[in-house]
């Protein structure tokens, strides 16, 4: 079962502290005209985006110019409810939600990474005719004498030439208009783009919180397994739950049972993982490799602190213990070299579409000779 689009999605948890400094700034009467909502992928930057753009939307009617509040006057379906007390939330039966979930709304423009109806798959870059579509979109008036909002999901997608047709909006934006940038690297973005916005960065979900998500919405599931997907997921319910979605749970079992037998990997253990991992196709591959770079990350981190990991997988702990006591002086220089070539090998495997069985095995063989 997918999950429900941002657009689509009533509730939001774990940020509220973020979504307090937005209504702050919409009550103070000075409202930024943009901010960069920034944090990794599936912690819900993009469902917090819809959820301002609806508020605001929802105030529609405004009387006063650039401001957050000001004179209600009736917007175009009629007089305006009051603002909700403190938050920002609209229920789904509200106008502007059902508007907004439809992609019907006047005021609202939303630019994504668009469908390749050729190659099958997602776009890999936002492209700058989708931006440039931003300042037409700006240039109009508003359809109900209020608000304008854009919210771009993934703005570090765009390529150099978005990057610059985005600047040139940011450094004029005309009155009563709202842009709400959602990227998973601000750091990749302009530096003149990132300040010309208020930035807003938003934490990974605490595990209780996405427990408690997976136990909303992967109630099928056994209890010991939402726990690890929790874990393995790292704050992200959008990664728990494509991990759920496509058996990820038990591909990192799999993955951990042949790293459990290092310091002498099992050749054996580990030619039958990277075969029937070829034989599952470019999304179990694409998926395998995340888990390994994580499980490798997760060791350096541990490793650097001197703590023990949160166990995924029993005997995690131990394993990652003594690999790190294994490799001696240098530990997490070595470990840090190997991350880089693992990345690097994964990296090229997509490019060029390298044998994906020979690349699991060589990131394998590796991680071995750091533990030899």
């Amino acid at each position: 079962m997918s999950p429900p689009s941002p657009r689509e999605t009533a509730d939001l948890f774990g940020h509220e502290a973020a979504e307090r400094v937005l209504r702050a700034a919409w009550d103070s009467g000075r409202l930024p005209h943009a901010w960069l909502i920034g944090g990794v992928g599936g912690i819900g930057k993009a469902t917090l985006a819809f959820r301002f753009a609806r508020f605001v939307l929802a105030q529609e009617g405004d009387g006063a110019a650039g401001s957050g509040r000001g004179g209600a006057g009736p917007g175009l379906f009629g007089a305006l409810a009051e603002p909700p007390a403190s938050g920002l939330f609209l229920p789904p039966d509200h106008p502007v939600f059902r508007r907004v979930r439809a992609g019907g709304h006047s005021d609202l423009l939303t630019v994504e990474r668009r469908f390749d109806d050729k190659r099958g798959k997602m776009k890999t870059e936002i492209s700058v005719d989708d931006v440039r579509d931003v300042t037409g979109f700006l240039r109009r008036t508003s359809g109900e004498g209020g608000w304008r909002v854009v919210v771009i999901d993934g703005v570090d997608r765009m390529n150099a030439s978005g990057h610059n047709a985005l600047l040139k909006i940011l450094e004029e934006p005309p009155a009563r208009a709202l842009l709400l940038l959602v990227t998973e690297a601000p750091g990749s973005l302009l530096p003149t783009i990132r300040s010309r916005c208020r930035r807003l960065g938003l934490e990974p979900l605490a595990e209780p919180v996405l427990r408690m998500l997976l136990d909303r919405t992967r109630p099928e599931l056994p209890e010991d397994d939402r726990v690890a997907l929790a874990r393995l997921a790292e704050g992200s319910i959008g990664q728990a739950l494509r991990l759920a979605d496509v058996n990820g749970l038990e591909l990192y079992r799999q993955l951990v049972a042949v790293l459990a037998t290092l310091p002498r990997l099992d050749h054996r253990a580990a030619h039958a993982f990277a075969e029937a991992l070829g034989r599952k196709g470019d999304e179990a591959f694409g998926i395998a490799s995340g888990l390994l770079v994580w499980w490798l990350t997760r060791l350096i981190r541990c490793g650097a602190r001197g703590t023990a990991p949160a166990e995924v997988v029993p005997g995690e702990a131990a394993l990652i213990a003594r690999l790190v006591g294994r490799s001696g002086d240098g530990s997490l220089d070595r470990w840090l070299d190997v991350w880089e070539k693992v990345t690097q090998l994964f990296a090229r495997a997509d490019s060029v579409n390298l044998d994906r069985k020979q690349v699991v095995l060589n990131a394998l063989l590796g991680i071995d000779a750091v533990t030899s």
